[in-house]
């Protein structure tokens, strides 16, 4: 009997959530150095083909939510409401994220990111793909080629964004300090944007009898 798509799909989700578990325990139990994708197969009680069925690397397995937050940025642009601009769809987005990887329980993970070097750097190149598909999703909306060099340093604010903030004392505040500089450098650079959005927001308003931009 042929296994249900949904059931499989969810084993799969379930397999791949216990890797990533189990190898984040063990590296930081024993320092991520000291741990080798055998060690971390055999505690998971899986393959080794398995696991790589799941993560491509090592580095993989520490950033097990790569794929999510992607799809969370570009998703932030592409499904947000009609009268609402780019950027404070993704300001509210990555307080999100940043929160989430700001909490008191994340704080031991970091420091291994920041203290292993590949790890850094895995980090820093996850963050250049991020902010790739990113200026794709700008671009797209805005009707520009995918390679425009606009959207692409937008895009490479908006993740560096997530970096810079998660480091501040205070993040909320960062991010809102941070967007602030991303809106200024978005009007600049893309005025007529800037206008409908801030006019669709404005009819919807006065439809609803909010406030633009809010």
């Amino acid at each position: 009997m042929t296994e249900p798509v949904g059931r499989r799909e969810r084993k799969k989700a379930a397999t791949r959530r216990n890797i990533a578990d189990t190898a984040l325990r063990l590296f930081l139990e024993r320092g991520y150095d000291a741990v080798g994708i055998r060690d971390v197969a055999a505690e998971a009680d899986v393959a080794v083909t398995t696991l790589f069925s799941h993560f491509a690397s090592k580095e993989a397995l520490v950033f097990e939510r790569d794929e999510d937050f992607e799809q969370r940025l570009t998703r932030a642009v592409g499904d947000r409401e009609p009268h609402e601009p780019i950027v404070p769809a993704l300001r509210r987005e990555m307080r999100a994220m940043v929160r989430h990887c700001a909490s008191e329980g994340a704080a031991p993970t970091w420091h291994m990111i920041d203290t292993t070097p590949a790890l850094r750097e895995y980090e820093e190149s996850m963050r250049l793909r991020h902010a790739e598909s990113l200026a794709a999703a700008i671009a797209a909306d805005l009707d520009l080629p995918p390679g425009t060099t606009a959207c692409r340093t937008i895009a490479r604010f908006v993740t560096d964004a997530h970096s810079l903030a998660r480091e501040a004392a205070d993040p909320d505040a960062a991010v809102d300090e941070i967007f602030r500089m991303i809106e200024a450098a978005w009007e600049v650079t893309f005025p007529v944007a800037s206008h409908s959005a801030y006019n669709r927001s404005a009819t919807a308003s006065t439809t609803t009898g909010g406030t633009p931009g809010v």
